[in-house]
């Protein structure tokens, strides 16, 4: 039986249950070793990228530009854990320091795209017509360039290598994919019979939109952005390593890493380092990702 309120106040009567669902969902994640445990360290290497100079302090001498020729390449000593770069700086305050650009342009990139991915997708998807054509045909002209060819042409014609310049860049090539999967998600959404009654009953577009159709249609780029800002990481860390994204006197890995390919052979920690805090970064963004797509949508299990 319809409730009269309904009728009275012109609201249909559709019970959220949204914040019941999303508890569950952080319990689920939360019982999950697979989420847990990465997901830690990814807490911990978003406080060390926020404050890297306790951490520095912590085993090593903590200034990662106080650098002295003469200890050029020496290993592992008192204060200095991982030794010593090429310049005579102390690697490990290197490697901490280098958390900080690499986490920033992963959430930056990761943000920015989920946000233009929801408001191009919820346009497209909702109004159809000649909007979605173009917006089609421009994912098209995207999806033509090979992404590390053209970033790399970017950069080098931007002629800056800024965190700024890297993060817009991979913006530019990454919001298509998301956009794609916002839009076929909104227009499998907005036929239901709840938004046909919310238009029924005369709301504005907009209030469908947003109250009605992004909340159901969000999740599955919800899960694209968690295994997203991994992915990020290792891009910006592969053309910092290419020589066309961050430079010196920037600190990151990525610029570890070009500068170790050298010296591999004869002080391959130059190398190690910094490649193991970049394989476990991403790593433990992937298996949040993976923990959160399993329990968003299990039928990809």
């Amino acid at each position: 039986m319809s409730d009269p309120t309904s009728v009275v106040t012109g609201t249909p009567q559709v019970s959220d249950d949204r914040p019941a669902r999303r508890r569950s969902v952080l319990r689920d994640l939360l019982r999950r070793p697979g989420f847990s445990i990465p997901a830690a360290v990814v807490a911990l290497l978003a406080v060390i990228a926020a404050f890297p100079a306790p951490f520095a302090g912590l085993f090593g001498h903590g200034d990662p530009t106080a650098c002295d020729l003469t200890h050029s390449g020496m290993p592992a000593a008192s204060g200095h854990p991982f030794g010593f770069d090429i310049q005579g700086c102390d690697l490990y305050a290197q490697v901490i320091y280098g958390a900080r650009p690499s986490m920033t342009i992963g959430i930056v990139v990761t943000a920015a795209t989920l946000v233009l991915s929801i408001t191009f997708g919820l346009l497209t998807g909702y109004y159809g017509g000649l909007l979605d054509t173009i917006f089609g045909r421009v994912i098209d002209v995207f999806y033509g360039f090979p992404f590390m060819v053209a970033a790399i042409v970017i950069l080098t014609a931007l002629g800056s290598h800024s965190i700024w310049a890297v993060s817009g860049t991979l913006i530019a090539f990454s919001w298509p994919t998301m956009t794609r999967v916002m839009r076929g998600s909104v227009i499998a959404t907005k036929n239901l019979e709840y938004v046909r009654a919310a238009r029924a009953l005369g709301a504005s577009n907009t209030r469908i939109m947003v109250r009605h159709i992004m909340p159901n249609a969000v999740s599955p780029v919800l899960v694209l952005a968690s295994l997203m800002v991994g992915g990020v990481i290792a891009g910006e860390a592969s053309l910092t390593y290419l020589g066309v994204g961050l430079r010196a006197p920037s600190i990151s890995w990525g610029i570890q890493l070009n500068t170790a390919q050298s010296y591999f052979l004869s002080n391959p920690s130059l190398l190690v380092y910094p490649a193991v805090f970049l394989c476990v970064t991403v790593l433990s963004f992937v298996l949040v990702g993976d923990a959160v797509r399993d329990v968003i949508d299990p039928k990809t299990r």
